[in-house]
């Protein structure tokens, strides 16, 4: 009899039968309070109708139409509906069905565009799992351990994690942009250097913003050694921070290429890679392609996407609710000394646990996120420690909702803050 891989381990012991926008159901129909949206993946909450429909009516036309074979309907229609919230002048498309497609994709263009073969990331980034994404990851040894030899031409400069520094957020972004231009100098020359690729908010890597002035550093050293900005707004994107995008928040930092997925389709493996057509041009005949990229059904998951957003003022939503969310967390980390801090931008809120000498404790974030699900609250841990959980619910979130899980949140803690207790 066959099983799923032991290797799969499962953040939570609930099996789902059914989904309902905030809310997952199992077999006995117990109801839990979704906070993990499948790593930021439900943007518009499981099974919205619209999107129900869209996919319905989809499947009956069309399953499948290779997008290098034959063009469909969706596909044109979706490219044409992306450029209304692309950044300016990133109005060429290529698509995927993963976000480490789309990072592979992004770094065979980047070496491609340039000539060069050197490419910058950053501490605590997450790009992937594939050989490629997986060798510019740096978000824990657990995504890269035991496969090397990793791609070559990879380079690590500082993240500015203030609270991991012990570092202001201005201090901890001088900090890395002298670290960035050490690398510049000393491992990677600009002359050779491709590109760099960034999280705006690190995802697998704890949750952590950009701070002000980050981004804008990283714009300015790549129009001035002619290297590729790479933003992987994989998790962060479509409304997932407050802003459709978030290097939004840094006002007047443009990508050079944008990658894209999780919230993209609601749910179905969707991934694009967005550059000027000029940069586009500049990838090698054959270097993109793939059976499933651009799929019908789930191009038309992102066209009722991109519906629901807009008239639901989702992405609005987002930056009301997460306000709430993380005003909430912090009301509940000034009781616990266990958490160390609190961090997020719009739904994408994260609490990280440490002992009292202010090292990472993973094994209470552990025992939290239990004893939250024990509760009916589903939640992910994350961080290089793995001690940091993460609330991450779709965008049609209420303020009722966060407020249960704000009180179901509270409980979790002072469960967890005893760790003989069996969750």
């Amino acid at each position: 009899m066959s099983q799923l891989s032991p290797v799969l381990k499962q953040a939570t012991p609930v099996v789902a039968v059914r989904g309902e926008g905030l809310h997952l159901y199992d077999a006995d129909g117990r109801r839990y309070l979704d906070f993990t949206s499948g790593v930021g993946v439900t943007s518009t909450g499981h099974c919205h109708p619209k999107v129900v429909e869209a996919v319905r009516a989809q499947a009956g036309r069309l399953l499948h139409g290779q997008y290098t074979t034959v063009l469909h309907d969706q596909l044109l229609s979706l490219t044409e509906r992306l450029g209304d919230v692309l950044p300016p002048g990133l109005d060429s498309l290529f698509y995927a069905t993963a976000g480490t497609e789309a990072v592979e994709a992004a770094l065979r263009l980047a070496r491609h565009a340039t000539g060069r073969q050197n490419v910058i990331v950053f501490e605590g980034s997450f790009h992937g799992r594939t050989m490629g994404a997986a060798s510019l990851t740096t978000a824990g040894t657990r995504f890269r351990a035991g496969i090397g030899p990793l791609v070559p031409g990879v380079a690590v400069a500082p993240f500015p994690a203030a609270f991991r520094l012990g570092l202001s957020e201005e201090e901890a972004v001088a900090h890395a942009l002298r670290g960035l231009d050490e690398v510049l100098a000393t491992v990677s020359a600009p002359a050779e250097t491709a590109a760099m690729f960034v999280e705006p908010v690190l995802g697998e890597g704890g949750y952590v913003p950009a701070p002000p002035g980050f981004l804008a550093g990283l714009r300015e050293r790549a129009d001035r050694h002619g290297i590729l900005l790479v933003v992987d707004e994989v998790q962060t994107g479509f409304g997932r921070t407050g802003r459709f995008w978030a290097h939004q928040h840094e006002p007047g930092v443009l990508p050079d290429v944008l990658i894209t997925a999780k919230g993209l389709a609601s749910g179905f493996p969707l991934s694009a890679i967005a550059a000027p057509t000029e940069l586009m041009k500049r990838a090698w005949p054959g270097s993109q392609g793939g059976t499933y990229g651009g799929n019908p059904v789930a191009c038309a998951a992102a066209l009722a996407t991109l519906d629901v957003l807009s008239e639901e003022r989702l992405v609005e939503n987002a930056a009301e609710q997460g306000a709430r969310l993380l005003d909430g967390l912090r009301v509940v980390a000034a009781g616990a000394p266990g958490i160390g801090d609190v961090r997020g931008l719009g739904l994408m809120a994260a609490s990280e646990f440490c002992r009292p000498d202010g090292s990472p404790d993973p094994d209470a974030a552990r025992r939290v996120q239990q004893a939250a699900a024990v509760l009916g609250l589903l939640l992910l841990t994350c961080g290089i420690h793995l001690n940091v959980v993460r609330m991450v619910p779709a965008l049609v979130v209420t303020a009722a909702q966060v407020d249960e899980a704000l009180a179901l949140w509270s409980k979790a803690v002072a469960d967890g803050a005893r760790p003989e207790e069996a969750l």
